[in-house]
C-alpha cells in the first residue's frame, strides 16, 4: 500500500517535529520516529482504528498528544492531518470533499 500525505498533513508533521526539536534536544525525532511506528501499524491493520466519520478514521500516536487522521482509498493510505489532538478536532474536514468523510 502506497502513503500519501495531504499537503496540510505534510506541513503539520513537519511543523510538529520543528516545534518538539526546540523544545528539548532529540525531541522532535522522537516524535517522527512515534508517527512513523504508528503508520506501520496502520499499514498493518488498516481497519483497526476506530472510525470518526465515514471513510476516515484516527490512530493515536504513543507519548505525543496528536493522532493521524486517514483514509483508505484503493491501494493508497491518505493522511489527511497530523494533528494535535487538544486543537480544533475537526479541521481535517475541509482537507477531503463531503462524500469522502
Amino acid at each position: 500500500m502506497k502513503v500519501q500525505f495531504l499537503d496540510p498533513a505534510r506541513t503539520e508533521f513537519m511543523e510538529a517535529v520543528a516545534y518538539y526539536g526546540d523544545q528539548e534536544e532529540g525531541l522532535g525525532l522522537e516524535f517522527s520516529a512515534e508517527v512513523g511506528k504508528a503508520l506501520e501499524r496502520i499499514l498493518r491493520y488498516p481497519e483497526a482504528w476506530p472510525l470518526i466519520s465515514k471513510r476516515t478514521r484516527r490512530c493515536r500516536i504513543s507519548r505525543f498528544p496528536y493522532g493521524i487522521i486517514y483514509q483508505i482509498r484503493q491501494d493508497t493510505l491518505v493522511i489527511v492531518a497530523v494533528m494535535h489532538l487538544h486543537r480544533e478536532p475537526h479541521s481535517w474536514r475541509t482537507r477531503v470533499p463531503r462524500r469522502s468523510q
